[in-house]
């Protein structure tokens, strides 16, 4: 029979068809809003199952960083006892063996020096006569004064011990861990140690990258991760020694030091044993301070 001789649909029959498309459509529509709901649901769960894992990673990372630091361990190849490294022509460094140091043979602090009155840092005495002049100097990694002394002096001290006219020692310290929440201070100047122990020819770019990064005072500071990051651009894998906070013991040792001789703040800089920034070098710039060092060295 040809569609044309079908009997054609009742009334009834259609209205019966009509509300069965419309049950179809109804079901159809019930079930995917079934279906958006159950994917809302379940996208909901995942995003909260996402913010536990970020808040626990960043509350395991904040206890991580803030753990207790043991008062002894091992200092790092190339940096003296006095939590310094000696730069000279390009990537030359003093060498300086392995010890291990241990806080309680800090000695008792001296009185807090007077504005007139120099800190009784150890090693900063004069280089011999003859020798390149020996300049010495205490930083923090997150201070701002310690930034602006590294942008205005930095490319200068560079130049200069290229020139064979000085060593140059930095002496970072974590005199401002409570300007951080994770204790940046000392995290980077035991990143800095890691790169000194072993990568001695990476560390004045490494130093001078941290100055470039420099995060402001009172932020979290750089991540371990970003740390490691930094050093691995310069060819430093620095990985282990930063997980495993080896070089941490040191910088509470060297700081603590620093505190007992009467240092007092960063930068603190020395020019053959004298210290710039107190009395007439108060009125001094620092590179003006050094000059007439190098001038009467030469004189001599």
């Amino acid at each position: 029979m040809s569609p044309s001789n079908q009997p054609r649909p009742t009334r009834a029959e259609r209205t019966a068809a009509a509300r069965e498309k419309a049950r179809q459509i109804r079901e159809a529509q019930l079930k995917k809003e079934k279906r958006n709901k159950l994917l809302l649901r379940w996208g909901v769960v995942v995003a909260l199952v996402a913010v536990i894992a970020i808040v626990a990673l960043v509350i395991t990372t904040t206890m991580r960083q803030n753990a207790p630091i043991a008062d002894s361990g091992p200092s790092p190849a190339n940096m003296n006892a006095n939590g310094g490294i000696t730069l000279g022509k390009g990537t030359a460094v003093t060498a300086a063996p392995a010890a291990n140091v241990n806080l309680t043979s800090v000695p008792t602090p001296t009185a807090q020096p007077t504005a007139s009155q120099a800190a009784n840092a150890p090693g900063v005495e004069a280089a011999p006569k003859g020798q390149p002049a020996k300049v010495v100097v205490y930083v923090d990694f997150i201070c701002p004064v310690c930034g602006d002394f590294e942008k205005t002096n930095g490319d200068t001290l560079t130049q200069l011990r290229n020139d064979g006219k000085i060593t140059l020692e930095y002496r970072p310290i974590g005199f401002l861990d409570s300007r951080s929440t994770t204790n940046y201070s000392s995290r980077a100047a035991a990143a800095a140690a890691c790169v000194a122990n072993a990568y001695p020819d990476k560390y004045a770019d490494f130093f001078n990258d941290l100055y470039t990064q420099q995060p402001a005072e009172g932020s979290a500071g750089l991540s371990d991760q970003q740390l490691k990051d930094i050093a691995s651009k310069r060819g430093a894998d620095i990985s282990k020694c930063v997980d495993d906070k080896t070089y941490r013991p040191f910088v509470k040792y060297t700081t603590a030091l620093a505190a007992a001789s009467g240092v007092t703040g960063t930068p603190t800089a020395f020019v053959d044993g004298k210290q710039w920034g107190i009395g007439d070098s108060a009125k001094q710039s620092f590179q003006d301070f050094l000059k007439a060092d190098l001038d009467a060295r030469a004189k001599a």
